[in-house]
């Protein structure tokens, strides 16, 4: 059984694909940040809450990627009285998953794109603003960090602070070398405003192993994203086409090696938020032609 890790006083987190961070209350209860992809997942954090004494007060999503809130319904299974917080416009998909494969597709999904990665059961989240809160007798700040998500929060308490996925650890940026983004200039904005927080002593991205180099850390997801941005531009510049087409020599030229139908539309939309920054710089532009939406060097 997988146990929780220590991050500060009366905080843990438990590893796995997607760190569920725990939050003691002071009353034997504990808010739950993020509950992974599926029951799975959700069980083990349970069991692990469990051996340290203390059972769920609420739950919080940072975001609605399947992989953070999958677990909410195995979760409320056993404890229906919980209470769900999630960004305001996150918690709309989190409430109605079937916004995200729709959201991807671009039409009704097929059955490839329905799948636990992509397609999440429904809970029932309530929106919270972000700054100061207070959820499950856990006091905490809420902080915007948009651009992987459309409106994603990272938590602080106290001197550790809990990223999500605006920020991602060395080997998950490895191997993910299109990391995930709806909106790549403020995916940049989030991560770099991360290091003006004061007093942050440990730092937990969504996927990743805690630091104490918040800056490092910062500094290696911005490298990343900016590589990103330079090979879509590399690739324009090589030869204009349409989102599919420079996605598949964007891939070859990343060394990006796709194995789903998931991957496909995940890492498409990764190129076609890079090719909207490029475009709001003036670097690229598209038009229609012969029925295709072509992408070419501004000029």
């Amino acid at each position: 059984m997988s146990a929780l890790v220590p991050l500060g006083s009366g905080v843990w987190y438990l590893p796995g694909a997607v760190n569920s961070v725990v939050v003691e209350n002071g009353k034997g209860r504990a808010l739950l940040i993020d509950t992974g992809l599926d029951d799975s997942h959700a069980r083990k954090l349970l069991r692990a809450v469990e051996a340290a004494g203390l059972g769920p007060s609420a739950i919080l999503n940072t975001h609605s990627h399947a992989d953070h809130h999958g677990g909410n319904a195995f979760i409320l299974k056993k404890f229906p009285e919980l209470a769900v917080f999630a960004p305001p416009i996150e918690a709309a998909v989190i409430n109605h998953p079937f916004l995200e494969p729709l959201s991807l597709f671009g039409a009704s999904p097929p059955p490839e794109l329905r799948t636990k990665f992509l397609l999440a059961p429904a809970s029932p989240a309530q929106l919270i603003p972000p700054g100061q809160q207070r959820l499950g007798g856990v006091d905490l700040d809420l902080i915007p960090v948009p651009g992987h998500a459309t409106d994603m929060y990272a938590v602080q308490l106290g001197d550790m602070i809990y990223v999500a996925d605006a920020l991602f650890g060395p080997e998950a940026l490895e191997k993910h070398p299109l990391t995930f983004c709806v909106d790549s200039a403020a995916q940049k904005v989030s991560a770099a405003s991360l290091v003006e927080l004061g007093g942050v002593g440990v730092v937990l991205p969504g996927h990743g192993h805690p630091s104490v180099d918040l800056p490092g850390l910062v500094g290696a997801n911005l490298a990343a994203y900016e590589r990103t941005t330079a090979a879509v531009l590399a690739t324009v510049q090589e030869q204009a086409g349409s989102v599919d087409d420079l996605l598949a020599r964007v891939s070859v030229r990343l060394g990006v090696h796709t194995g789903s139908p998931a991957a496909v539309v995940l890492n498409r939309a990764v190129v076609s938020a890079h090719l909207t920054e490029l475009q709001a710089q003036k670097q690229v532009h598209c038009a229609a032609e012969h029925h295709r939406l072509v992408f070419r060097i501004y000029s």
